[in-house]
């Protein structure tokens, strides 16, 4: 076997709270999956990151499981044998913080074909806040999905899917899981293999105060799941395009745009087009430096990848950006922070308010 060349590393969450981790598998009897043939039921996995106490003799979570953690590296030409993906902050099965409440929910959507995983940083950044973030594996678009039994799921999306009807998957996805939080809030265990869950965990969900952010297609899918599902009373994207009716239609509640440094709603007509929709306090933010996969994991790992790759510097910033990796995390982590701190927690947040000399590579677009 040897010695694996590369040890991946991410950055470290900068909350003031530990970090705890469940995975849980949902399945939802009254949806078939609308990407296989026989009629099988819609069965999601999702991450559950949020505030902890009494870490210590918890295992810190890896950054995606073995089995798809493999079939992750196969595609980019990788093997376990070479590179060891990352150990996330989330201690698994520790109790959550009881002394913080009920906690604001947040769902995460990722880019199509890529995995819940691709929000980890900021997820985990984000419950080290004080909330409860929930990334939401789109099972059969996403390129891998480990199930319980070690049963791995693959992309097994059309090639001519619309994008529309799979940001209408999405949003039903998303409303499945909003349903099993709800269960999970009143002390039920929605896992069909009643897996032990955190200490606390029902007493933490606020079912009240839910917000949804997303990167890439899963941008456009927050945007989809607030129009399906009203309980979502915020929602941020990140860099994704629009597609089909959903950004032509009134959203009245807030809603944050935050893009790149080569993309805004001045050469997106899609973005142009939900602005205007917009009802709801409404902000529109820039990140100067990042590209388009700054807003996900590959912004953190791909540079650590890039000798075994062979990835010239011209191809890196094309893709990732000029920015610092790990600052390009701290402030998407600050910006969404603010915005659901003052959406969801009622803290109003100066940084909502224009430049800050804190951020300079943040700019408002009027």
């Amino acid at each position: 076997m040897g010695t694996p060349l590369l040890h991946l590393a991410m950055p470290a969450p900068t909350g003031q709270h530990s970090v705890g981790m469940v995975g849980l598998h949902l399945v939802d009897k009254s949806r078939t999956d609308p990407y296989l043939s026989r009629s099988t039921p819609r069965e999601v996995m999702v991450s559950l990151w949020y505030p902890a106490t009494g870490t210590s003799g918890h295992y810190q979570a890896p950054w995606m499981p073995s089995i798809s953690g493999a079939h992750f590296l196969a595609t980019r030409g990788l093997s376990p044998q070479r590179v060891t993906l990352p150990t996330t902050a989330g201690h698994v099965l520790a109790p959550v913080n009881a002394t913080l409440g009920r906690l604001p929910v947040l769902l995460y959507s990722t880019g199509l074909h890529s995995d819940r995983a691709m929000g980890t940083a900021l997820a985990q950044d984000l419950a080290s806040r004080g909330y409860l973030v929930v990334t939401v594996d789109h099972t059969h678009d996403a390129n891998e999905v480990q199930f319980p039994g070690n049963r791995l799921e693959v992309n097994k999306m059309p090639a001519d899917a619309h994008s529309s009807d799979t940001l209408k998957v999405r949003a039903a996805d998303i409303r499945f899981v909003i349903d099993e939080l709800g269960t999970i809030s009143k002390g039920g265990n929605p896992d069909p293999g009643h897996p032990t869950l955190p200490t606390g965990l029902s007493k933490a969900v606020d079912m009240s105060r839910i917000g949804m952010f997303g990167w890439s297609l899963g941008g456009a899918a927050v945007d989809t799941s607030m129009q399906l599902d009203h309980r979502i009373a915020a929602g941020a994207d990140l860099d994704g395009q629009f597609f089909g009716t959903a950004p032509s239609k009134d959203l009245d509640r807030p809603f944050m745009l935050f893009s790149s440094g080569t993309h805004n709603r001045n050469n997106d007509e899609s973005w142009r087009t939900l602005w205007s929709h917009l009802k709801g306090h409404r902000v529109d933010i820039q990140l100067h430096g990042a590209a388009h996969q700054s807003f996900s994991d590959n912004e953190w790992m791909v540079p650590q990848e890039a000798g075994l790759l062979g990835l010239s510097q011209a191809y890196r910033q094309k893709q990732f950006g000029t920015i610092d990796p790990e600052r390009a995390v701290k402030v998407q982590s600050a910006y969404l922070a603010a915005f659901f701190d003052q959406e969801l927690r009622g803290k109003h947040s100066a940084l909502l308010d224009g430049p800050s000399k804190s951020y300079p590579e943040i700019s408002f677009i009027r």
